[in-house]
């Protein structure tokens, strides 16, 4: 049920000049909940010599990150009440022409938006609290064993362990004495649900890693009390929705709101959840606070923008786009070649790291899809295209000292060489001719040169052989 199609779009001749923008998956926003018998009220707990995180149950209940030397300054922290952690079943459509992607969201099958605690607690590798304790839970949480097996996990962690859900209660609006009020009608609504857990770990002394990962989903139906007119109100409403789709068709599929995560009536979705009992999640979301005023920089090589408050940023490798939105070069390039234009998030070395003006910083590790939505005000979400999230999160006091913290893991490009920085490194195309001329005009007007840069086609890689008299400069080559 939760495809993923890819298509080529690189026969055509002419293309739409104007391409739609790409869907994306809306934010999702969900409550958060505690077993305030199991979970602390408040709480410090100290993650190796140089992080402590702080548990609060206030507004809702929060978690906040900070590190020894600035015990007043969060450098992470969820929005109190809400979920940090969610989830999603959806289809992904992929269409590629030449180099140049566009990734849509497709049907969403399920959301699990709503997230409890069950526990927060330090554990080291002689713990032994866990072990064998959801064994023969139907979310398939791993167990301790496998938590201590989990590569490059550095004791003590902190872990915190609960459940993701989604709990759907139908409302209707109606018209009461001339004001709109809400009535809410409960129904036999499916609830879907997996136990999650997150990790964080210090890594080194400026930086603590994050997991977050999914057991196996379970789905279930939990009866609910219904009065006689609830009931004639909903078997009206469930043949009101089957005729109305039945007379617009697609077209009621595209009129609907995109604000928020569309979510099927309960017919609909009883049924696909009953085709895809064994379908596992596949986006991860972690949200977490943002303040207004905060400024985002990074994400690697962009071209379109300095600060991406307010944007979705996706992290894809894929050609960068002629013109990018610039009329009237995006229109004639779209027209050519399937989206050859790009767009302003399109780039060939984008990177799952951000530093903002507040100095906090974050990056991911791993190669899958994600987009970074930083369109609310208040917050961040990150959308992965997976079953589990992992990252880190950086401390300095600085943009240099943030950068300095990050390539050291990483790692950093060696020096560059002298002779790449003694003249101009030219790119062109065209053939033999086209390079001789080239070069015997620049060196006419003595133009130091350091290097060429060719792109040919494979038929051409005759250029090879008619370049070795050009013994003082160095040739790339790229192959297409």
């Amino acid at each position: 049920m939760a495809a993923l199609k890819i298509t080529k779009k690189h026969h055509k001749r002419l293309n739409n000049p104007f391409p739609s923008t790409p869907t994306g998956l809306p934010s999702i926003r969900g409550t958060l909940f505690f077993n305030s018998q199991r979970v602390p009220s408040r709480q410090i707990f100290s993650i190796g010599e140089d992080f402590q995180i702080l548990w609060s149950s206030n507004h809702g209940g929060y978690i906040s990150i900070y590190h020894q030397s600035s015990p007043s300054r969060s450098i992470w922290s969820t929005i109190p009440g809400q979920a940090f952690v969610s989830a999603a079943l959806a289809e992904t459509e992929v269409e590629e022409s030449r180099g140049s992607f566009v990734v849509k969201e497709g049907d969403v099958h399920l959301v699990c938006n709503d997230q409890t605690i069950e526990d927060i607690r330090v554990m080291d590798q002689f713990d032994r609290s866990l072990e064998g304790k959801y064994q023969d839970s139907p979310s398939g949480y791993p167990g301790f064993e496998q938590i201590k097996g989990m590569n490059g996990t550095k004791f003590p962690i902190l872990l915190i362990t609960g459940w993701i859900f989604n709990m759907k209660k139908n409302k209707r609006q109606f018209w009461k004495d001339g004001t709109a009020a809400e009535i809410q009608f409960e129904d036999k609504d499916p609830s879907t649900s997996a136990r999650y857990w997150v990790l964080f770990e210090q890594k080194n002394s400026n930086q603590i890693g994050f997991q977050v990962m999914l057991g196996q989903s379970n789905f279930k139906l939990y009866p609910k009390a219904s009065s006689t007119a609830s009931g004639r109100y909903r078997r009206f409403r469930r043949r009101l929705g089957l005729i109305k789709k039945r007379m617009l068709g697609f077209c009621w599929y595209i009129s609907r709101p995109r604000g928020y995560v569309p979510v099927s009536s309960a017919e609909e979705e009883i049924e696909e959840l009953r085709i895809s009992e064994s379908a596992q999640f596949n986006r991860v979301c972690l949200t977490y606070s943002s303040e207004a005023n905060e400024r985002f920089f990074g994400f690697g090589e962009q071209f379109s923008h300095v600060n991406f408050k307010g944007k979705r940023v996706p992290i894809f490798v894929q050609e960068q786009g002629i013109g990018r939105g610039d009329q009237p070069i995006t229109f004639a390039a779209n027209l050519v070649s399937y989206r050859a234009g790009g767009d302003y998030s399109t780039t060939y070395a984008p990177s799952p790291f951000y530093m903002t003006s507040k100095m906090r910083s974050l990056y991911l590790e791993g190669y899958d899809y994600s987009m970074f939505d930083l369109t609310r005000h208040d917050r961040v979400q990150i959308q992965i295209h997976g079953s589990s999230v992992q990252g880190r999160i950086l401390h300095g006091n600085s943009p240099s000292e943030l950068i300095e913290h990050f390539t050291e893991t990483i790692g950093r490009p060696p020096e560059l060489p002298e002779w790449i920085i003694s003249g101009a490194v030219v790119g062109l195309q065209g053939g033999t001719e086209t390079v001789r001329h080239t070069w015997d005009e620049l060196r006419t007007y003595n133009v130091p040169i350091s290097a060429f840069w060719l792109q040919v086609m494979p038929a051409l890689c005759r250029s090879l052989n008619m370049l070795k008299p050009l013994e003082t400069v160095t040739v790339f080559f790229s192959v297409f």
